[in-house]
């Protein structure tokens, strides 16, 4: 009688540790101890109170396997490289001499799944394998498996949130950053006796490398604009930022375009060394003298388009910043006539992509320019558009987009 009173005794105080330990675990996490906090709260009970050997717990945190407490084992027995041996393992697994994390010395593996996900294994040991006793790991399994279950779904849980947060710090910023982008924009494009243009600017993400300007030297003098920095992104974005500034400041004391060129070449060299390089059709427009003065640096050809048919204004040099020092430059001239239209753009117009993988190309934006040359600008900036849309269909932009029609008067 004795005897099955010190087991139900024993059963309670089992039980009741269970319960506490629980508690204490949730209680951690609703106080939001840190991730190795609970960790070491969790190895305390494994080894001080159920008397666990030997264990590892093997974690995948952002993609990626890692050791995230051990005790009992040596260096070798903590490298995440088991998990390769774990992949058919679903369920609670007693290891035999078949499973190459038995070698490790592991008796037993615990998986931890969310969404048909593995978040964790929790391998097990017994310090005395030889020992003529029943295993504490599995005399206390099922406790093991709900106390690994509520441990780690909890903080894979906090760095969900975590992710979300900083996802959602990082979305704020850009959108302030695309803010500050379209800031840097023109406010307004001429709309005069002289000259009549409009511009479409699409990011293809929040912000771009794409940009156009237009710059109003002087009364006679307008100067206009259209570049693309490789790459994408916000990098590309802080470059293009700094190359406007830059254009801006020398264009209001450099009249020579080809010099102008050669400086903006010095300054972007110095910001990227060669990793990034920006391309740009770069011209200036004479009004009295209705002549047209460009330097094309490795852009897409801009279009010049009138009665007499069209015509390409293509590259004159190299891209900005490809070299140390630009290796060859001359600015190329035209005569303007009235009505006249220039369409200059970006490579992302005419690399728009559909689902089959073909590309909208240049043959098909100078189609659509002599049919359209005639028409309101904001109307050819528009169809235009909508025939990249239609051909593209449900496929998302990869590359910014810069579109600039400019009626000369």
């Amino acid at each position: 009688m004795q005897e099955k009173l010190k087991k139900k005794e024993d059963k309670q105080s089992i039980s009741a540790f269970k319960l506490n330990a629980l508690l204490e675990i949730t209680n951690a996490i609703n106080a939001n101890l840190s991730d190795s906090e609970l960790f070491v709260l969790f190895k305390d009970i494994l080894r001080d109170e159920l008397h666990i050997g030997k264990a590892v717990i093997f974690f995948k945190a952002s993609g990626k396997w890692q050791s995230v407490l051990a005790y009992g084992v040596d260096e070798a027995e903590t490298d995440p490289s088991v998990i390769n041996d774990l992949k058919d393992v679903a369920d609670i697994t007693v290891l035999d001499t078949t499973h190459n994390a038995s070698k490790k010395s592991f008796s037993v593996v615990i998986p931890v799944f969310h969404h048909k996900e593995a978040l964790a294994y929790v391998m097990l040991g017994d310090l005395d394998e030889d020992a003529l006793r029943l295993s504490p790991i599995i005399k206390h399994l099922a406790f093991i498996q709900t106390l690994t279950n509520i441990t780690v779904v909890a903080i894979q849980n906090r760095q969900l949130e975590r992710e979300s947060q900083r996802r959602q710090r990082i979305f704020q910023e850009l959108k302030m950053a695309s803010r500050m982008q379209e800031s840097l924009l023109p406010k307004r494009l001429p709309d005069n006796e002289s000259l009549h243009m409009h511009a479409v600017y699409r990011p293809h993400l929040a912000v771009g490398g794409d940009f156009y300007d237009l710059i109003e030297v002087n009364p006679n003098e307008t100067i206009m604009c259209v570049a693309d920095v490789s790459g994408k992104g916000l990098s590309a974005a802080i470059l293009m930022a700094n190359f406007q500034a830059n254009l801006r400041a020398i264009a209001k004391v450099e009249n020579n375009l080809e010099q102008l060129i050669r400086n903006l070449n010095e300054i972007v060299w110095e910001s990227s060394q060669g990793e990034r390089y920006i391309t740009c059709f770069l011209a200036k427009y004479l009004h009295k003298e209705r002549r047209l003065i460009y330097v094309n640096a490795a852009h897409p050809a801009a279009l010049l388009i009138n009665d007499k048919g069209i015509e390409e204004l293509s590259s004159c040099t190299v891209g900005i910043g490809m070299f140390e020092e630009i290796p060859f430059v001359a600015a190329c001239e035209h005569e303007i006539h009235p009505n006249d239209l220039m369409l200059f753009y970006t490579d992302g117009i005419t690399e728009t992509m559909n689902a089959n993988g073909e590309q909208f190309q240049e043959k098909e934006l100078m189609k659509l320019a002599r049919e359209l040359w005639k028409e309101d600008i904001h109307t050819i900036n528009g169809h235009i558009m909508q025939e990249l849309a239609a051909f593209r269909k449900d496929e998302m932009l990869h590359d910014d987009i810069a579109l600039v029609s400019c009626r000369f008067l």
